[in-house]
């Protein structure tokens, strides 16, 4: 069973969680994100890790070929939070995977959490940061999504 076969299966105990007053047992690496399809215009609200910057919420979508809703982010757009408890609002866009933020911001992602370093298969050393080999294969495996401005 792959790791996104897996989610699927959990999201919905998940998502209950991150909606409870129990959030703080998840929060600290998940939130919930509400994405609006851009053909269908359907409402969907899934639960994602994600990594908090100074300027920007980062959210890596593994496996992103199985996955939709970040096309929405081609172009910047609008995206309800709930983080940590609390409502927010912000605006999403695709990082693009050649760019030097993709690189800054995924290596920050990786000193943070290394264990993404293994669940991504990409072997981090925090004192030499990313390879371009590295950086290469992160780009065929996430798509990296930012979000700004998130305000209550």
């Amino acid at each position: 069973m792959s790791l996104v076969s897996l989610s699927m299966r959990i999201n919905p105990v998940v998502s209950a969680i991150l909606r409870s007053r129990l959030h703080w047992l998840l929060s600290r690496g998940l939130m919930l994100i509400t994405v609006t399809g851009r053909k269908t215009g359907r409402v969907y609200t899934i639960p994602v890790g994600y990594h908090e910057m100074d300027d920007a919420i980062v959210i890596l979508a593994k496996e992103p070929q199985r996955k939709m809703w970040w096309r929405n982010y081609l172009e910047a757009g609008p995206i309800g939070l709930r983080l940590r408890g609390r409502e927010l609002q912000g605006t999403a866009e695709v990082v693009p995977p050649a760019s030097a933020e993709f690189r800054r911001r995924a290596e920050a992602s990786l000193r943070r959490a290394p264990f993404m370093g293994r669940v991504l298969g990409v072997d981090f050393d925090r004192r030499t940061g990313l390879t371009d080999a590295q950086v290469k294969q992160l780009a065929a495996q996430i798509a990296m999504v930012r979000v700004s401005g998130a305000a209550a």
